[in-house]
């Protein structure tokens, strides 16, 4: 497809490394930040040094503050900010994209929406929108590595337009029209992948994280299927996959901060040694807000939510779970 021009509407490390392989194609990119500072540091040295130390940038990849500079000069736009900044970004875009895309994974924390809710509200219900997912770290896309996602929409016009500029030789792209289900898997995933750090910090060994992934599985198969989502969503890549490797890997910072806190550092402190937005933490009280209005029985993710509201301790959550009544499978 010929070269276009995309506004990435985030500049942490996940939006960065798809801006990287972007231009790395041949398209020029307008990354976006938020913070002017941020931006000319990455404009001067010709990297994300923050995010992502030690991978320069193609030439066709450009900084920039202003917000609808970027969205005016796009022919697609993809959003790159942490959930709990999504709505506050939606209001301040001020030109109509032809469609928007997001890396977001997460739910709205003050209206408990997904965020394909938010877009609607805010574009109208046919508005062309498409969510990135998967097993996915930022620094092995940015690295050019072999990787697989899931792309979801609700416009099979727009959908192929992204496919086609993501899909290469190192990015292997599946589609899908779950959006609700693709959305839920990114959400529940990173209140699970605390759990399992949580484990690993407490020293519980495999045994223990195999049954944490196994059963919080579960527990995001039955929320999604409450919400109308299809089974298989759970078992590709969007489910498993970004689970498996969210709960395993330590790139993921949901699980380095469950691994803090197992091991006894503060909520607080342990945040500010993984230095980023830990996804799970905001998450854990929207997932358990759904499942409540859902009527879903989700203890792992209850539990997770209970230690982060400081009303349970990491020995407690583990010793509640395990002497919870025996049931079927």
């Amino acid at each position: 497809m010929n070269n276009k021009t995309i506004a990435l509407l985030g500049a942490g490390s996940w939006g960065t490394a798809v801006a990287i392989h972007l231009a790395h194609l041949g398209h020029r990119v307008l990354l976006w930040g938020h913070k002017p500072q941020h931006v000319a540091r990455m404009a001067e040295e010709r990297a994300n040094h923050q995010y992502l130390p030690d991978i320069s940038f193609p030439d066709s990849l450009q900084p920039l503050a202003d917000l609808n500079h970027c969205i005016r000069d796009a022919d697609e736009v993809i959003i790159a900010v942490p959930s709990h900044a999504f709505a506050e970004l939606l209001g301040q875009i001020k030109i109509k994209p032809k469609g928007l895309t997001w890396l977001t994974k997460g739910i709205d924390p003050q209206s408990h929406q997904l965020l394909h809710e938010l877009v609607a509200a805010r574009f109208g219900a046919s508005f062309p929108v498409a969510v990135i997912s998967g097993p996915s770290f930022a620094k092995e896309v940015a690295r050019f590595l072999p990787t697989a996602l899931t792309l979801a929409g609700n416009d099979s016009n727009h959908q192929k337009t992204i496919h086609q500029l993501l899909h290469h030789n190192n990015v292997r792209v599946y589609l899908s029209d779950d959006l609700i289900g693709v959305q839920l898997c990114g959400a529940v995933k990173n209140v699970l992948a605390i759990a399992c750090g949580i484990s690993d910090g407490l020293g519980y060994g495999a045994n223990a994280k195999a049954a944490l992934i196994t059963r919080g599985l579960a527990e995001m198969s039955r929320l999604g299927l409450s919400f109308g989502a299809r089974q298989e969503t759970f078992l590709g890549l969007a489910g498993v996959g970004d689970l498996v490797l969210t709960c395993t890997d330590n790139q993921s910072r949901n699980r380095r901060f469950g691994l803090l806190l197992g091991q006894g550092i503060a909520i607080t402190e342990a945040e500010q040694q993984i230095g980023q937005v830990v996804e799970g933490k905001y998450n854990a009280a929207q997932v358990c807000f759904l499942a409540q209005k859902q009527q879903v029985e989700m203890p792992i993710c209850e539990h997770i939510n209970a230690l982060l509201s400081s009303k349970m301790t990491p020995q407690q959550v583990v010793q509640e779970l395990m002497s919870r009544p025996a049931k079927d499978e």
